[in-house]
């Protein structure tokens, strides 16, 4: 089996949704080891984003269980799943348009800030020193994608592939062990999912990440996965190397169909 060598940081056991007579996720298993990049493949309506709102604890499996770092994710509430380390972007961009690439990368650190509201009301020394702490973190996460040249800009103002990089920021700010990437590729030109392939193993090497993402931009998957998982109807199919997954004879019968 492939990554049996490390240990497991996301580990999916049995894992089975169900929304009324519609069985959505039907007993998937797979387990991503730390510091991986894992891609998550599958026709539309394959499973992939249940899985994933399943991962940031937006739906509750029917059956099945979800462990991070060896402990059940379903034990926390969902809006502790930042603060626990799991960071997510969104298919669709949730950013604030009229406040600046700053000011929205900023709000990603928050989830880890220890000041209350009466602290911040009164702007305590310690609050001052947390501000000063995000400030420079935020800085650095901007220069690393290229970003401080618009920091001051409405997000608004800004291309499409840019303002993904300005989501993609504010999830690092709450400093995941894991990242969970919703289609990063999704609008992006040649060259700018090009850029995203070398961002994504750079952020793996340097700030020691764990990436699983879901993505349809095949090119992309089997550039930069370590590991691949595919899911059709609600079922995983194949789990693997890239080269594994994409001569497995059920993921060429999903995406090719069955005279292939």
């Amino acid at each position: 089996m492939p990554h049996e060598e490390r240990q497991a940081l996301l580990d999916v056991r049995a894992v089975t949704v169900r929304f009324g007579g519609i069985t959505a996720l039907d007993g998937v298993s797979f387990a991503v080891p730390a510091g991986a990049i894992a891609g998550l493949i599958g026709p539309n309506g394959a499973g992939k984003t249940t899985l994933f709102n399943c991962l940031s604890r937006l739906y509750v499996p029917s059956e099945g269980s979800i462990l991070f770092e060896g402990a059940p994710l379903q034990a926390h509430a969902p809006h502790r799943i930042a603060a626990l380390g799991i960071g997510r972007t969104f298919q669709n961009l949730a950013l604030f348009r009229t406040m600046s690439v700053r000011d929205n990368v900023m709000l990603g650190g928050h989830c880890r800030s220890a000041s209350g509201f009466v602290a911040n009301a009164l702007r305590l020394p310690h609050v001052r020193r947390e501000e000063q702490r995000l400030a420079a973190q935020a800085q650095s996460l901007m220069d690393m994608l290229e970003l401080s040249d618009v920091a001051h800009r409405p997000v608004a103002d800004l291309p499409f592939g840019t303002a993904k990089r300005v989501e993609f920021a504010r999830a690092l700010m709450s400093q995941p062990k894991l990242l969970l990437l919703d289609e990063p590729a999704g609008g992006l030109n040649h060259e700018e999912v090009d850029g995203l392939r070398q961002l994504l193993r750079r952020i793996q090497r340097e700030l020691h990440l764990t990436i699983l993402l879901v993505e349809h931009h095949m090119n992309l998957v089997m550039r930069v996965s370590d590991q691949v998982i595919a899911l059709d109807f609600g079922r995983k199919i194949a789990d693997g190397t890239p080269a594994q997954v994409q001569a497995h004879p059920d993921v060429v019968r999903a995406y090719l169909g069955a005279e292939a």
